[in-house]
């Protein structure tokens, strides 16, 4: 990914499109499928990336298929979250930083085994994003967060029940 970063640099003069990046290795990776004795690629993706025209998350499986999505979740029980994502996903466009990253945490604490819960010591969370200066959008550098540094963040979603929290159970009672 990065010597065709690189050479699409060196080539046109300007940062390769995210879409485009993962379409080459789609391409690339959906060449095995078609060849007697080839194994495709084991292991699927998120890429997460800014280019200018803002920040993109795109899934690439095995097969060489990629395709751009709003929120998404890979692995082991990630149904769960992906259901949770699902149903919060009108949401996001309003949410500021906070309240999205809030809500990855709230999707990643839903597919976890009920004898686990999220600690300093088994999360991550990685910011990509645009932010804009005199009317352009400019890429902000991918921040990653860990350890002590997202205690907060744990410690805000650690109360809530189910993902919905207080809010799901006052709609229930509303509505009942």
């Amino acid at each position: 990914m990065k010597q065709q970063c690189l050479s699409h640099r060196l080539t046109y003069g300007r940062s390769m499109p995210v879409r485009t990046l993962v379409e080459l290795i789609g391409d690339k990776a959906q060449v095995n499928t078609q060849h007697y004795g080839k194994r495709p690629y084991g292991v699927g993706l998120l890429v997460a990336g800014v280019d200018e025209r803002g920040p993109h998350l795109f899934e690439f499986q095995p097969s060489g298929m990629t395709e751009e999505m709003a929120a998404f979740a890979i692995g082991a029980r990630s149904q769960m979250a992906r259901t949770y994502l699902e149903r919060h996903v009108a949401d996001f466009p309003a949410c500021d930083r906070e309240a999205l990253v809030r809500h990855g945490l709230l999707a990643l604490k839903e597919s976890l085994v009920q004898d686990r819960e999220l600690t300093i010591d088994n999360t991550s969370v990685s910011i990509v994003g645009a932010s804009v200066v005199d009317g352009k959008k400019t890429a902000e550098p991918f921040t990653v967060y860990d350890g002590h540094d997202v205690k907060a963040w744990i410690d805000a979603v650690a109360d809530d029940k189910e993902g919905g929290g207080d809010e799901a159970a006052a709609e229930m009672e509303v509505d009942a």
